[in-house]
């Protein structure tokens, strides 16, 4: 089949947020697509949406709208035709796309951990009982209300950026930011411990670039599948699964990883109440081709084990 590629004439549109992270993973999709079918980089252009996500940071996505708030003016620009694709970080990807879209093209995964950010480098095992923590995620707040349930978390939203200038001015003593993050963005400069996945399970996607695509625009679906990375693939159909099976969204403490070893897939996961004084874990592995049912078998057992009324916080 012969594809009608990109040129300068006839620029591929790549759609994304305007935070210095998503420009990156914008510049690195583009980049990767140049270098597949050997086109300069005039031949693709980046179009900034600013969505109601970025507009809104003086309160918990909870009560604005959830994940969604970081894709729906993206996603609205590429059904309409404004954009050729979408490029969006994967954790922050609601696990049902709007009808007509297709999120199916992954880059491959950058660091999965979260990241421990103080100005003097400090883990949180060494923070003083009751320091302040701003993080912005329930996910982490609830893991560290668990461990520390002597530290205070207040919500902490913004880019990279912003998030260091409010510890610089004293808003809170420390943060988390993701190593995917601090790494795509060449910040070597910020102090960070890096928390192993086995004492801090990872959000679902998290160090994962994703890609959206129109359904029927069978060019560009042509056009990715030379960057697509498989095994970053077949680890997200497990986590997705178990992510959609328990109705994952902004107000569910959720977390989980899927590794690849020896032709199996091994899945990792939990939930937590958002206080963080109950945590249900549980992990499995299966054949590569299932993770899919994996991922809802998983979050499956998480449920029963948990049994009724440990989510009426919701």
């Amino acid at each position: 089949m012969t594809i009608d590629l990109p040129s300068p004439r006839a620029a591929l549109k790549i759609g994304t947020r305007g935070s210095p992270l998503a420009l990156a993973q914008a510049n690195e999709t583009r980049d990767r697509l140049a270098r597949a079918w050997d086109l300069p980089f005039e031949a693709f252009t980046i179009v900034v949406i600013k969505t109601s996500g970025d507009r809104i940071i003086d309160r918990p996505l909870k009560e604005v709208g959830g994940k969604g708030l970081f894709t729906k003016e993206i996603e609205e620009a590429l059904l309409s035709g404004e954009i050729d694709l979408a490029v969006h970080s994967t954790k922050d990807m609601p696990v049902e796309q709007p009808h007509g879209l297709i999120f199916g093209t992954y880059l491959p995964r950058e660091d999965v951990r979260d990241a421990f950010i103080t100005l003097d480098g400090k883990g949180f095992a060494d923070l003083k009982e009751g320091a302040v923590v701003g993080t912005s995620s329930l996910r982490r707040k609830a893991q560290l209300k668990n461990r520390r349930p002597d530290l205070e978390v207040v919500e902490f939203r913004g880019n990279l950026q912003t998030r260091m200038r409010k510890l610089e001015d004293g808003v809170a003593s420390a943060t988390f930011l993701a190593m995917a993050g601090l790494m795509r963005l060449r910040m070597d400069e910020v102090k960070r411990q890096p928390i192993e996945v086995g004492e801090m399970l990872p959000a679902v996607g998290q160090g994962a670039i994703g890609i959206e695509w129109r359904e029927a625009d069978s060019r560009v679906a042509s056009l990715l599948e030379a960057i697509h990375d498989q095994e970053t693939g077949e680890r997200l159909a497990a986590e997705r699964a178990f992510l959609a099976a328990l109705d994952g969204s902004c107000e569910t403490p959720i977390a989980g990883l899927a590794e690849l070893r020896d032709g199996r897939i091994r899945l990792r996961g939990e939930v937590l109440r958002p206080d963080g004084s109950d945590v249900i874990e549980a992990a499995d592995e299966a054949p590569i081709a299932d993770g899919a049912a994996l991922g809802q078998e998983l979050a499956g057992r998480l449920l029963k084990e948990a049994g009724p009324g440990f989510f009426d916080w919701r």
